[in-house]
């Protein structure tokens, strides 16, 4: 216990901050030696109003509230303008704008860089040297998180290199035009996420794990993030490069050097995020599609090994008031229950009655107070006056007719799961009508369309995740820690089918 006390607390005296969290730019600026530059940053400072950062592979789950005492402490922010003691020229507010965005691209690489290294020297190393997990465990864990800090330190070298005299940078949009094509090591450790974040689920039941990882949680250097939120920062930061070159697009002038290098910077960034969701996306369905298990024959439909992605998944709970975990695959809607867990085993679910094709599907959506036709939830949920956030789907076609009432954990959820529930009925419908004008052998499914930058969300939200593949153009926007990339398809918004 002495040993791992020591270990915890070496780094005790370090602040630093997630790169997750609010941008440094929006910080609160500290007294400059140029009074001038000071009252710009502070007007910048109130400007600038971009939110930053989320989590990939699409899933959209429920919010909960966090009390203020509980919110990882922050690092000191500083600005641009901070650094800056004079200058021999003046600069235009929107000048000044640009430079506090490139500087907080530079400062949030170094961060990520901090942080990187503190998960293998404070988390990785210790729990090898005091044997709390086997290497193996480890490596499937930690993925290929030890290759990606030598990436970022190339970036933030030649960020910090673009710095002249006065500590300003001209161009930034050619270093990142040729430093982007280094992210596709994410791919690789973007895949290895869905089964790591599995295997540390389980390796938590094991008490030294346990005790381990929260004495690390409640050690002033981690900032009250816990291990897996630290392992997610990398994914986190890829989404935010778009936001932050599109702020520094915005303050840059038509005749700035930088105005034709961005957009293609931009561009070449949303196509990498894209092939990394695509490949996410990927993996994490084959990765569930492992953990089924099957009581007949009959339920391993066709649908279930053709689907490529999930478009959410989580738990829901029947009219019984049975705890059902279910996946919205591309092609098929599978409920199951989750199975008593080995602690050395893969994760398992059981299959539960027949999967329901989604192009079959049928969608209603229970007025709060309504009891199903296949069982009241009243009789299943006491103490409750009314039955809240249900819905129904059913299903005909191959099998007898089929009818499942379910209860979300309240209308947020309800609602995602409507959302997307709706979009694979609209897709899977689409794709059969396509289907039946073509020849045999052109009855490809088509490459889904998603939203660029989708990615799985976590941090303050609940064990349903959500994911949003879309037919419209995604807006990016951001809730706290979490970027959310969700648009409706077509005009099933307002439309229960």
């Amino acid at each position: 216990c002495a040993d791992i006390c020591a270990t915890l607390h070496g780094p005790c005296n370090k602040r630093v901050k997630p790169v997750d969290k609010s941008a440094s730019v929006t910080g609160i600026i500290t007294q400059v030696k140029t009074p001038a530059l000071k009252r710009l940053g502070q007007s910048i400072q109130r400007s600038i109003s971009f939110r930053t950062e989320a989590r990939p592979l699409p899933p959209m789950p429920i919010r909960t509230r966090q009390k203020a005492s509980s919110f990882p402490r922050r690092r000191n922010s500083q600005l641009w303008s901070d650094t800056v003691d004079s200058l021999s020229h003046e600069l235009s507010t929107k000048e000044i704008k640009r430079q506090e965005v490139i500087y907080e691209l530079t400062q949030g690489e170094k961060q990520l860089i901090e942080d990187l290294s503190l998960v293998k020297k404070v988390y990785y190393e210790p729990m090898l040297k005091l044997d709390i997990m086997t290497e193996s465990e480890l490596g499937q864990i930690f993925g290929t998180l030890d290759s990606l800090i030598p990436l970022h330190e190339d970036l933030l070298a030649r960020l910090e290199g673009l710095r002249g005299a006065e500590k300003t940078v001209q161009e930034v949009g050619p270093t990142m035009m040729d430093w982007f094509p280094c992210l596709e090591a994410y791919i690789t450790y973007c895949c290895n996420q869905v089964g790591a974040k599995a295997l540390l689920d389980q390796k938590k039941q094991d008490k030294r794990v346990e005790h381990f990882l929260r004495l690390c949680q409640e050690s002033s250097f981690s900032r009250k993030l816990d291990l897996w939120n630290f392992l997610d920062l990398p994914r986190s930061r890829l989404v935010k490069y778009p936001l932050l070159l599109k702020e520094i697009q915005k303050s840059t002038p038509p005749e700035h050097p930088d105005e034709e290098a961005l957009p293609h910077a931009m561009e070449l960034i949303q196509r990498i995020i894209t092939e990394v969701n695509l490949k996410t996306g990927e993996a994490e369905c084959q990765f569930y599609r492992r953990g089924l298990c099957y009581s007949e024959d009959s339920q391993r439909v066709s649908e279930i090994q053709a689907s490529r992605f999930l478009y959410c998944h989580g738990e829901l709970k029947s009219t019984k008031g049975q705890k059902l975990h279910v996946f919205l695959f591309e092609l098929v809607l599978v409920l199951t229950r989750p199975m008593a867990q080995d602690r050395e085993g893969p994760v398992q679910f059981q299959v539960y009655r027949q999967p329901l094709p989604a192009a079959h599907l049928h969608l209603e959506d229970l007025p709060d107070g309504e009891p199903s036709s296949s069982g009241s939830f009243r009789g299943a949920f006491t103490g409750n006056d009314k039955v809240k956030n249900c819905f129904r789907v059913s299903a005909t076609g191959r099998s007898k007719p089929q009818s499942h009432s379910l209860q979300a954990n309240d209308s947020f959820n309800k609602q995602q799961w409507i959302s997307c529930l709706r979009q694979a009925m609209v897709q899977s419908r689409d794709r059969q009508a396509q289907g039946s004008h073509c020849k045999p052998s052109e009855r490809l499914s088509p490459e889904p369309t998603r939203a660029t930058g989708a990615f799985q969300l976590n941090g303050s939200f609940t064990d349903t995740e959500f994911h949003c593949y879309c037919d419209c153009d995604s807006r990016l926007s951001q809730d706290n820690t979490q970027l959310v990339s969700y648009t409706l398809s077509r005009n099933c918004e307002n439309n229960v089918m």
